[in-house]
């Protein structure tokens, strides 16, 4: 099934990307029209739009897209401002070790926490 689709129910769209360019987002002031914000790394989506979860969904897509990594059921992605989260269980520490890898090359990743993985 894939990492992105189990996690998010999202399947990858043709413009899905790890560690995409953000998207200017208008800002809420009166003085000038022109004037944008740029979002945070930790909430840039898959398509460089704002996303609550975008960190999440995008270390889901880099586990998808890594041939090593397989979709474990056991296994859950999640974050908290700047920290990937994962939660569950995974077969060896050679694989939590890989995943945390990639979830630290993801553009926005400022720790991965892995205090809720068992090795089964």
């Amino acid at each position: 099934m894939g990492w992105l689709k189990r996690l998010f129910g999202l399947e990858k769209s043709e413009n899905a990307q790890v560690n995409p360019q953000p998207q200017s987002l208008p800002q809420a002031t009166s003085s000038t029209a022109t004037a944008t914000q740029t979002i945070l790394p930790e909430r840039l989506g898959l398509n460089g739009e704002y996303d609550e979860s975008g960190l999440a969904k995008r270390v889901a897509l880099a586990f998808d897209q890594d041939s090593q990594i397989d979709d474990i059921n056991t296994l859950w992605v999640a974050q908290t401002g700047s920290t990937v989260v994962l939660k569950g269980k995974v077969p060896n520490q050679d694989i939590l070790k890989k995943m945390v890898n990639v979830a630290r090359s993801v553009n926005g990743t400022n720790a991965v926490d892995t205090t809720q993985v068992s090795i089964e």
